[in-house]
């Protein structure tokens, strides 16, 4: 068993620096898109404009592309460095998919960028879009495997423990490809990603219009990321949808902890717009409903029933009590591998396993937990009520806040043939949000689903590794002060590139060293009207 702390502390540690890595993750997938499309319009109109526009957003995708590489590199290390019980444990299958993404997705990804980047001259065009297609291929995919094995994480299927080596096995492999939590994470996060980019290329094209710089390429970009913005936050909203139906059937305690529901409703649910959830007194103070919403949503009827925190815990507690007695049959087949009634015994109640190791974190040996550790147990499975809920609902009201801000703009851009001051400047203090809705639904996904590293099976105290408290706080100092520099190092080579602008050639200049320049002395002051369509750049 680990130090509590020492679990605790590489919680930290790892959620620090997906955090950190998911601060790239969402412009890559996005960005990949948006230059197939602006690339397509290359293609298909033979214009230069759109060969230079494209060319200007691939250097900000190349600069966030190799910094989400290194971060990303980092976080696979933890599994073996933080939480080798938990690589021991589920390796077998969670191993494959990562192990997969590399093969299929990482190579191809990073083989066709430096194509895109330095074959503009050497290819067709249809060629050359190929390449970026490929590249736009590879990060989904890459994409794609993660989350089936982070899929895997939140709702364990195709694989069984072998109590012979005391590990989990893949017994149908494409049970944990085509699980269906993973495939609604893969398609809601995946289109969260294009939300961002299309925020990031709509909030700095509206920089440009605002000095008068770049027009050209700034209301085709426009265009493009009103456009794409649109489909993809109705994307995220209607597979967020999804999500919560997946989470009323196979994770029912970060259902009720989204929605702070203690005690159960008669169907259909009504949904919990804003309240204060306070679990010492198991209530949510100054709660807003709305009848029925959370019925239709979790079940998909009206007359389905949504489960409260507090029956949860209850029957929870019941599902501890089998899991006592599939520790206890594993425990006498381990001492003796021909004893056959222990080995009906377990299978008979080996599904609940990972609820008995639950009371491993308040007695050594579970066969001897009380009742009163056995009530502390359930308990626990009870999720971080507030952080979960508040998360959520900052997400939902700034994916619905992003639909209207992509739609404003396209009715702007195509109906009104012209973009108000005012707007442009909305657009541009905007560019943080969908970076921080992407946060928040990470923490609402993995916060929700505590106590378990795996729904049901592994709880995640007994996961990691074993190392002291010293040296778990060494390496997240480390990490945050090696973070730190490299995101200065990310947000000043990205600004440069955005003041600079698109030279002749397409591709924004870079300084020799990261953070040196500014500015372009062609910068005009004050508030300059807006251009029309036909400027300097499109020459």
């Amino acid at each position: 068993m680990p130090d509590l702390l020492v679990a605790d502390l590489s919680r930290w540690q790892f959620a620090l620096t997906a955090l950190y890595h998911f601060l790239f993750v969402p412009l890559t997938l996005g960005l990949s898109m948006m230059l197939v499309i602006m690339e397509g319009a290359y293609v298909m109109t033979g214009k230069d404009v759109w060969r230079r526009i494209t060319k200007f957003w691939a250097t900000l995708f190349g600069i966030n592309f190799v910094l989400g590489v290194a971060t990303g590199i980092t976080m696979e290390f933890q599994f073996g460095t933080n939480w080798s019980y938990y690589s021991h444990y589920v390796g077998d299958v969670f191993g494959a998919p990562l192990a997969i993404e590399g093969l299929m997705a990482f190579f191809l990804e990073s083989t066709m960028v430096g194509v895109m980047f330095f074959g503009w001259n050497k290819m067709s065009r249809p060629g050359h879009w190929m390449v970026t297609c490929f590249v736009a291929l590879g990060s989904n995919l890459s994409a794609l495997w993660i989350l089936i094995a982070n899929g895997w994480m939140q709702h364990p299927v195709g694989a069984e423990f072998n109590p012979e080596t005391m590990r989990m096995e893949v017994t149908n492999f494409m049970e944990v490809v085509f699980n269906p939590v993973a495939q609604a994470k893969f398609v809601h996060t995946v289109s969260a990603g294009y939300v961002t980019a299309a925020a990031f290329v709509l909030g700095v094209s509206s920089w440009y219009l605002l000095r008068n710089r770049h027009v050209g390429l700034a209301k085709r970009s426009i265009m493009v990321a009103a456009a794409f913005g649109i489909l993809s936050a109705a994307s995220v909203i209607v597979l967020g949808d999804e999500s919560g139906y997946i989470d009323g059937e196979n994770q029912k305690f970060k259902l009720a902890a989204i929605e702070a529901m203690w005690d159960t409703e008669p169907a259909p649910a009504s949904f919990t717009v804003i309240g204060i959830p306070d679990r010492e007194d198991r209530e949510t103070h100054y709660a807003v409903h709305v009848p029925y919403v959370l019925g239709l949503i979790a079940t998909r009827s009206l007359d389905g029933e949504v489960l409260g925190i507090n029956d949860l815990v209850e029957q929870a507690r019941a599902r501890i009590v089998t899991g006592i007695g599939a520790y206890d049959a594993l425990q006498r087949i381990k001492a003796d591998p021909t004893d056959t009634a222990a080995q009906e015994a377990f299978n008979a109640t080996k599904m609940e396993l990972g609820h008995g190791l639950l009371l491993m974190r308040y007695v050594e040996d579970p066969r001897e937990a009380t009742e009163e550790q056995i009530d502390m147990a359930a308990d626990s499975l009870v999720p971080n009520v507030a952080m979960t809920f508040f998360s959520f609902r900052a997400m939902v009201g700034i994916g619905f806040l992003y639909l209207i801000v992509f739609a404003t703009a396209f009715w702007f851009m195509n109906i009104k043939r012209n973009i108000p001051r005012w707007f442009l400047r909305v657009a541009v203090l905007l560019i943080p949000l969908p970076w921080l809705a992407a946060e928040l639904g990470w923490i609402t996904a993995e916060v929700g689903r505590q106590p378990w590293i795996i729904d049901g099976v592994l709880p995640t105290f007994m996961a990691a590794s074993d190392l002291t408290v010293s040296q778990v706080v060494i390496t997240m100092i480390g990490f945050t002060l090696v973070y730190g520099a490299l995101l200065v190092v990310e947000m000043s080579l990205m600004l440069h590139a955005i003041r600079k602008g698109p030279t002749k050639s397409g591709y924004a200049e870079l300084p020799e060293m990261p953070g040196l320049g500014g500015g372009t002395s062609d910068t005009p002051k004050g508030s300059a009207p807006v251009a029309p369509f036909t400027t300097e750049f499109d020459k």
